[in-house]
């Protein structure tokens, strides 16, 4: 007899391909696909309303009804890496104090006088950050800062604003966005150059990925995301396989060799990397 997770099952075929489910089902039973229609219900909604209306007016198609628009597209027309300044409103009267010896204070040393490495190792401990942690990327004294000083503040600050703006930004997460790829593409570039300065990944951007390959089309950004994926962090086989190889497998059997080439020498620099990183801290815990 017809049980109910076998209705559930075909009256979700008959939704989507009516031809072929020729039985009557009824009209009211228990839920057992609740999220099957979720991210594209309501970017469904808006093509047909979009369609209905004729206009040519810009709408923003979302493909997830959770995530709100970014913010910052009402404001900046393009993804920038903020300048590093901590308050503009002081910079200047900090110009007009060079002549003040700022090492032998105690003050704060602000990131804009900044300029050497000399300058970085004699005021390293009396860095103030900028309020901005994007510019971090792009600075290489900070970088080396980051390096030197494990300072859980400035991680967890980069952490919230790398996650923030790559979930936001996202090119495939929200349609009619393609406008923007060449930016994100370029904001993807400067977190793996930054990466590979660090010779570290960045959680925030494992994270991201980890969410991000299971929408992924293999095509949108793929030398970046290929790139980043040979710097995700350590950790455990079962979750490595769950949320990074399973995904890649999907795309890998239905792709282009080209592509298939592309994920394996990803593969190879990510188990380079791990090889790597496993040898510099045997060393370091040798030496202790």
């Amino acid at each position: 007899g017809m049980q109910s997770h076998l209705q559930a099952l075909l009256s979700l075929y008959k939704l989507y391909c009516p031809e072929l489910v020729t039985i009557t089902l009824p009209g009211k039973m228990k839920t057992y696909f609740k999220n099957s229609e979720g991210p594209w219900k309501e970017a469904i909604n808006t093509v047909r309303q979009r369609n209905q209306e004729n206009s040519q007016v810009f709408r923003p198609l979302f493909l997830g009804t959770a995530q709100p628009q970014s913010r910052k597209r009402k404001w900046n027309t393009q993804l920038t890496i903020p300048a590093s300044s901590t308050n503009r409103n002081n910079l200047d009267e900090d110009s007009e104090k060079n002549c003040v010896d700022l090492h032998r204070t105690n003050e704060p040393f602000p990131v804009e006088q900044l300029q050497t490495f000399s300058q970085l190792l004699q005021n390293i401990h009396r860095l103030e950050f900028p309020s901005q942690m994007g510019s971090v990327l792009t600075n290489p004294l900070l970088l080396h800062y980051m390096n030197c000083i494990k300072d859980e503040s400035v991680n967890l600050r980069l952490y919230y604003w790398m996650g923030q703006t790559l979930q936001e930004e996202c090119t495939w997460c929200v349609a009619d966005n393609n406008v923007y790829e060449e930016e994100f593409k370029d904001f993807l570039e400067t977190i793996y150059k930054t990466e590979c300065f660090l010779q570290e990944g960045f959680s925030s951007c494992e994270e991201f990925l980890y969410k991000s390959l299971p929408l992924w089309d293999g095509f949108c950004c793929q030398s970046q995301i290929l790139r980043l994926v040979s710097w995700i962090p350590l950790s455990s086989l079962s979750e490595i396989k769950s949320h990074l190889y399973d995904p890649l497998a999907q795309l890998f059997f239905t792709s282009s060799l080209y592509f298939k080439c592309s994920v394996l020498e990803s593969l190879k620099e990510l188990l380079q990397n791990w090889l790597n990183w496993h040898v510099i801290h045997l060393d370091s815990e040798s030496d202790s």
